[in-house]
């Protein structure tokens, strides 16, 4: 390895949730007993440090003593439309077409706010992300969730049938993709996403597509951009991105989005200029230019190994340890989710009584069923080896 995935930082009192809010932030978990340190494994960020790419260009940035009104420069565009290129072979992507957000939830919410009114039905499958389903019931609309169901070998699929009825029903023009899924780890085939566009565009809708986690896939994966599946996918898709799972920058702020049709685009546009506060900010388009560049992408390579023998060593664990609790090595971010339904039968327990038997010993896993998982956890992986065998162990000793 040519970057450092195996130093344990110590994050305590320095702006991360993920350890300081144990104990005390909603839906953390509750501090262990005394004599075990906390392990972080819910918030989906990363205990790693940045890659030395992007300290370096935020560096280089503050040598310049003025921080004052600034327009995005052409590098910025340039980074990403080469970015796209090397990742995921898009080679006709516009400056254009490429747009600030300030979030992914941000830029979900002007989508659908530009083409559906409060009360309106917004089609979303489950078990999805806590984040679609807080800000769109902040923003008045009804979700429709269309489950996904687990096949004869345990993978995740949509149910198409399900999502035609439901649109049908509910009238909804308005439908949340997440490629690859959180919290499942689907990385989607084209198949599967041809399929899914093949109704939505039956039913016309405006599909928002989450594609946060693009780059973090396993290195037998590919990820296959919504909008390249077809004509009519670019016409309807809003495509959304950010550095923040990637790169582990969620702190510095900054997204975007990429439209190609002309009429979405300045729907969407327009939509997000309301509030003026979806501006760019100056480090955040540095650290882009930095982290989007060939040692960027040698370190998410890197990354991505990484994760794939963590992901390997804890989903052995629990066949071995629990085999009541079922999970499959995701083919997608870095998030494990088990379905804890068979062990807490066995056990007369409920999940909610798993998890806590897990956080008194610092194992600090995270409830599914906000994610609509009625017995599942979330599980953060990306971390050192070290802390996440040390987590593995204390499950063995005093959960499992």
């Amino acid at each position: 390895m040519s970057f450092d995935f195996t130093s344990v930082l110590d994050r305590r009192g320095h702006d991360a949730i993920a350890f300081d809010g144990i104990g005390a932030a909603s839906g953390a978990p509750m501090a262990p007993d005394a004599g075990f340190d906390p392990i972080p494994m819910w918030v989906a960020d990363m205990c790693f440090p940045v890659a030395p790419c992007i300290t370096r260009a935020i560096s280089e940035r503050l040598e310049h003593p003025a921080f004052g009104y600034f327009s995005p420069r052409p590098e910025y565009f340039n980074a990403i439309v080469d970015w796209h290129r090397h990742r995921h072979g898009i080679d006709d992507l516009k400056f254009r077409c490429i747009g600030y957000e300030n979030g992914v939830l941000g830029g979900l919410i002007s989508t659908v706010t530009a083409f559906a009114a409060p009360g309106d039905a917004v089609l979303v499958h489950s078990p999805t992300y806590i984040g679609f389903t807080k800000s769109l019931e902040n923003a008045g609309f009804r979700i429709e969730l269309s489950p996904l169901i687990l096949d004869e070998k345990g993978v995740y699929r949509m149910d198409y049938e399900d999502m035609d009825r439901r649109l049908s029903a509910s009238r909804a023009h308005v439908a949340v993709f997440c490629s690859p899924h959180n919290p499942t780890g689907r990385v989607w085939e084209r198949w599967e996403i041809e399929r899914a566009l093949e109704v939505y565009a039956a039913h016309e809708c405006v599909v928002v597509s989450d594609e946060i986690w693009s780059d973090i896939v396993r290195p037998d994966a590919v990820h296959v951009p919504v909008q390249s599946v077809s004509e009519d996918a670019r016409r309807r898709t809003v495509a959304l991105y950010a550095l923040s799972k990637t790169f582990n920058l969620a702190g510095l702020v900054g997204s975007y989005h990429v439209i190609y049709d002309d009429y979405l685009r300045d729907r969407v546009r327009a939509q997000a200029s309301k509030s003026h506060y979806n501006a760019m900010n100056v480090l955040s388009m540095h650290v882009l230019i930095g982290a989007y560049s060939d040692e960027g992408e040698t370190w998410v390579n890197e990354l991505n190994e990484v994760i794939a023998g963590n992901t390997e060593r804890a989903v052995a664990f629990f066949a071995e340890r629990a085999p009541g609790v079922s999970t499959r090595v995701p083919e997608g971010t870095y998030m494990l989710w088990l379905d804890a339904a068979g062990w807490c039968r066995e056990q007369g327990c409920d999940v909610g009584e798993l998890l806590r038997a897990g956080w008194r010993v610092g194992v600090g896993w995270q409830d599914g069923r906000p994610f609509h998982g009625e017995s599942h956890i979330r599980m953060n992986l990306a971390l050192p080896r070290t802390r996440l065998d040390e987590a593995l162990d204390r499950l063995a000793k005093h959960v499992f």
